[in-house]
């Protein structure tokens, strides 16, 4: 047995002691509802640790992780659901399924046609009706649109070039000028929807997380907007008191102390 396997049964034994009788009261309540926050919490902790490249807060972040997929395992097989052993099997047989190109004689071109082959066999799987079938409706809008698309291409159904996506952006773009000048909100709303998948579908173009972009953005704002902040302060004055003149030279400022 492998140091792996070792630490990995150390941590299912920890935690099982966790949610048997004497354990800790807090745990034996939790049901794999009631800690679906924290587990939301915790993945995007370790989101938030690889951006900052603090390697030693992704080390900590993904064990919280694992801590949470053990637990909702272990909650499981309380209930004669399945174990943390089905799991594993489960991925593993998924993986070499899903992997001909790897595990079998088939031959791929490109990472394009591997995923191609991942969708294929997904599909069938699952006996899905519709190729677009399976992203989670919970998902942040931004990544679920990039996912419908993703898997809308693997079937044929995309743009031929970047070009053909400008065009589409530019043609959304006026629809939306339109719709403002109209006036009906709901109307707006549903063009300026329009505009944002196209700018996501042109991420995916340009082989771009269109998500990890927008996250990058606001990091950006955030440091900027915080540095505005700074010096104000520093010169006694009001935020709400100060002239857009003078808040965009700062703005400037910090743009250029990147």
């Amino acid at each position: 047995m492998s140091q792996t396997d070792n630490k990995f049964g150390e941590l299912v034994e920890i935690i099982s002691k966790l949610r048997s009788p004497g354990g800790c009261p807090w745990d034996i309540e939790q049901t794999s509802r009631s800690l679906i926050p924290f587990f939301i919490e915790e993945v995007y902790e370790v989101i938030e640790a690889i951006d900052n490249e603090d390697w030693t807060a992704v080390k900590e972040e993904l064990g919280d992780v694992m801590l949470h997929l053990i637990f909702q395992a272990l909650i499981a097989e309380e209930q004669n659901k399945f174990n943390i052993k089905d799991s594993i099997d489960t991925v593993s047989k998924k993986l070499v399924k899903r992997h001909p190109h790897v595990f079998e004689k088939e031959v791929v071109s490109s990472s394009f046609r591997a995923n191609q082959n991942w969708e294929t066999e997904k599909h069938k799987e699952n006996n899905r009706k519709s190729r677009i079938d399976g992203v989670p409706a919970a998902l942040p809008s931004i990544i679920q649109a990039q996912r419908l698309q993703q898997k809308a291409s693997y079937v044929g159904f995309d743009w031929k070039d970047s070009k053909d996506v400008w065009n589409k952006i530019n043609e959304e773009l006026e629809e939306l000028k339109i719709a403002e000048k109209n006036g009906n909100i709901n109307h707006i709303e549903s063009e300026l929807g329009d505009v944002i998948f196209s700018l996501v579908n042109l991420a995916r173009f340009l082989d771009i997380s269109a998500e990890n972009a927008l996250r990058q953005t606001n990091d950006k704002f955030k440091n900027r907007f915080r540095y505005i902040e700074s010096i104000i302060e520093e010169k006694g004055k009001k935020f709400e008191e100060t002239e857009l003149n003078e808040l965009d030279k700062y703005w400037k400022e910090a743009k250029g102390k990147e």
